[in-house]
């Protein structure tokens, strides 16, 4: 997921998608880089080539704040440079991310190095067999020098010592270095997402029941997701369940759809779209930016239009390896 210069997992927490509005900020000039005091981040005139070697390292849980502080400056960098809203207001958004990522075990996270000081990190979700990469963040000073290649191939890396089956990224749509770049490293472009954000609908569907997943739903949220893209995310639905965010719809006393949360972070998986409807409408809010759904369901996507839902941007997934055409209605989460 992101691009070799910029993030794309922006938040976990649904006060996370706030935007700052105004395009007119007087910046104000320090240390050779323009400074915009408001966003309290750094905007550079010009890519800067690096004399000294990048290194790429493990990880560790204490270097989240400097990464953290880099992802939000990335995030606000490209949004900003493509006339898109910013996906995180605060750096405290890209430290909460990371921090949970460095913490994980189930994530293989890396930092990479300049001199000695981090400039920029990468993460692989191993929580299932297939693998999802982003945030790739790199710091808008040293940009355009090599050091996104060598970030997205240490990851690529780890999965192939893995043996992971498949690979999955959600890129920015606007970045067309990040797709070039992708495409180059084996990737190929599957789906085109809209990513959506709105008020809550507090809409049901007859029919259909919407309540929180336990720990006896896991089995059966295997098999929806099984069934729909041939293989299983149980890692996720374990996180989400024991965060209170997972939900299932049933219908007729049968699970028949579930989200792990509506949101970037978080996946869906439905037998058809009316279950998804069910689950959208029944969310309490939408985390981060909003939803990413796949603009050639339209059907689903004229739903969500017609409901209040607005685009934000669009988003690109790509994939190595296994990839299987959905047999279902699905939402992808930003790691897919």
């Amino acid at each position: 997921m992101g691009h070799p210069d910029c993030p794309t997992i922006p938040c976990l927490r649904r006060d996370m998608g706030h935007t700052h509005e105004g395009s007119e900020i007087r910046l104000k000039w320090a240390r050779g880089r323009y400074y915009n005091p408001r966003m309290m981040a750094i905007q550079t005139t010009s890519a800067q080539t690096p004399s000294e070697a990048v290194t790429i390292r493990r990880a560790k849980p204490e270097d989240a704040e400097r990464c953290g502080q880099i992802c939000f400056e990335a995030f606000w960098k490209i949004n900003s440079d493509h006339n898109f809203p910013p996906e995180m207001p605060a750096p405290e958004m890209g430290i909460g991310v990371l921090q949970m990522m460095f913490s994980h075990p189930s994530f293989y996270c890396v930092v990479a190095e300049m001199g000695g000081a981090i400039v920029g990190s990468n993460c692989l979700d191993e929580r299932s067999s297939i693998v999802g990469i982003g945030p790739i963040t790199i710091d808008p000073a040293v940009q355009n020098a090599g050091t996104g290649r060598r970030l997205m191939q240490a990851v690529l890396d780890r999965a192939a010592e893995r043996g992971a089956p498949g690979i999955r990224l959600v890129q920015a749509t606007f970045h067309n270095r990040s797709l070039s770049l992708y495409v180059k490293l084996g990737f190929q472009v599957r789906e085109l997402l809209s990513v959506m954000q709105g008020a809550p609908m507090n809409l049901s569907i007859e029919g259909c029941t919407v309540r929180p997943v336990g720990d006896a739903d896991a089995a059966a949220c295997d098999r929806l997701c099984a069934a729909v893209h041939g293989h299983t995310r149980s890692g996720e639905v374990a996180d989400a369940i024991r965060q209170g965010t997972a939900r299932v719809v049933e219908r007729d006393g049968h699970v028949v759809g579930y989200t792990t949360g509506l949101g970037y972070f978080g996946h869906s998986v439905a037998e058809s779209n009316r279950e998804l409807q069910a689950l959208i409408g029944a969310a309490e809010g939408f985390d981060g930016p909003g939803v990413l759904v796949p603009a050639r369901n339209a059907a689903l996507f004229r739903w969500c239009l017609e409901n209040g839902l607005r685009v934000v941007q669009p988003c690109t997934l790509m994939t190595i390896g296994l990839y299987n055409e959905p047999a279902g209605a699905w939402l992808p989460s930003i790691l897919m």
